[in-house]
């Protein structure tokens, strides 16, 4: 019998400790991790650096509160402005929370220019968290179901369609902002257009709407830049992070750039535990790991690595519809519901998992090896060609 809520479906494997890209569980069995704890785990399991960091921080101060002056948190903001080209940073402590303060933003820039009942046009596929309001803002009728009503104050278009966003723009008044992943995670491993995100970008500019970008699964080098709007050469008003920013440790942020800067004042958001001295020491030393050991130019060749030689290994196998991505954000379309093919590499040693029914997510850490992208290729196109060729 067990005390905890039953809100998620486990596989019955436990870990008890990783090295790098590999984790082990109770038995002392070894698997290859490309989940990264759902992009989480930036720089695999136990890397000397982030662990010297933490214990060192451990020792020195966890907690004060945002009563008080944190530099480490200064230090942080300051790192990621010089990154991104935002000019302000609020810390939180996931993904969902920041975009929790995004929403909260473009609702306060709205009244601030007089409109009454602000509107965030949001995507079809979109997932932006688990709170009442990003479950509002989520594209994703299965995770909504039950919890109505929802929150209001969202319009819902199709995903990389620029004419859906000018048809808004001719019609709706009331719209202040524009939410939306640069890459879909949950909705499938799905990436915008370049064309798109530079349009949408000057059409928020040309109404006055707030660009308001969700990286908190894209973000943090996983495709190759810093932030995937990067590829685009865009600048966004507003930019979500969470997940691999700590590598492990829960924290999340909320930028803003331009007109998005200065909307918040004293009282208008806040959080009890955001950017405390220990997360934010996670965080810095995810930064200077990715940027002194190359990770951002190693996930990129990475990356495509893992997509050619599965594009070659599942070459006229009949049932795979696509295989996509940007970096180390991969994922493979299949014809048919493929959900038991993360218990199959369980099986086989490797952990991965199944979006949108039918995409096989890899979201490896970002100091994968050769070796290791090889291994993947070679498992995984083993186990879905077996999956294919059994499956009704």
């Amino acid at each position: 019998m067990t005390h905890l809520m039953n809100v998620y479906a486990r596989q019955s494997v436990a870990f008890t400790h990783g090295e790098g890209a590999r984790i082990f569980d109770e038995q002392g069995r070894s698997y290859l991790d490309a989940l990264s704890g759902i992009a989480v785990n930036t720089l695999g399991h136990g890397h000397p650096r982030l662990c010297q960091a933490l214990a060192e921080q451990v020792g020195r101060l966890i907690h004060t509160s945002n009563l008080y002056r944190v530099p480490e948190q200064a230090r942080l903001a300051d790192r990621l402005a010089v990154l991104s080209g935002m000019e302000e940073v609020f810390f939180c402590n996931s993904g969902c929370e920041a975009n929790e303060a995004a929403i909260k933003l473009a609702r306060l820039f709205g009244h601030g220019k007089g409109i009454e009942q602000p509107v965030i046009v949001v995507m079809e596929k979109a997932f932006h968290g688990r709170t009442l309001a990003t479950l509002s803002a989520t594209g994703n009728r299965k995770v909504q179901a039950g919890f109505e009503p929802l929150v209001s104050g969202f319009i819902r278009v199709p995903y990389d369609d620029l004419s859906a966003l000018e048809a808004v723009a001719r019609n709706n008044v009331n719209v202040v902002a524009v939410l939306l992943e640069p890459v879909q995670g949950e909705g499938g491993v799905r990436q915008a257009h370049v064309d798109y995100l530079q349009g949408l970008r000057q059409i928020c500019t040309a109404n006055d709407w707030l660009l308001m970008l969700d990286e908190v699964q894209c973000g943090m080098g996983r495709t190759g830049r810093w932030f995937a709007h990067q590829h685009a050469g865009i600048l966004p008003d507003v930019m979500t992070l969470a997940k691999g920013l700590g590598s492990g440790v829960p924290i999340g942020a909320c930028l803003a750039a331009g007109k998005a800067a200065g909307v918040f004042g004293p009282g208008n958001h806040g959080s009890t535990f955001g950017g405390n001295p220990l997360a934010c020491v996670a965080a810095l030393t995810t930064l200077e790991v990715i940027e002194q050991e190359g990770l951002l130019a190693r996930a990129q060749t990475l990356g495509e690595q893992i997509r050619n030689g599965l594009a070659a290994a599942l070459d006229g196998v009949a049932g795979v519809v696509d295989i996509r991505g940007s970096g180390l954000m991969i994922g493979i379309e299949l014809e048919r519901n493929c959900g038991e093919l993360v218990r199959q590499a369980l099986d086989a040693g490797l952990l991965i998992n199944v979006t949108a029914d039918k995409v096989v997510r890899l979201l490896p850490p970002l100091i994968f090896s050769d070796a290791e992208a090889a291994e993947l290729v070679s498992t995984l196109s083993r186990l879905i060609r077996d999956f294919l060729a059994t499956s009704a």
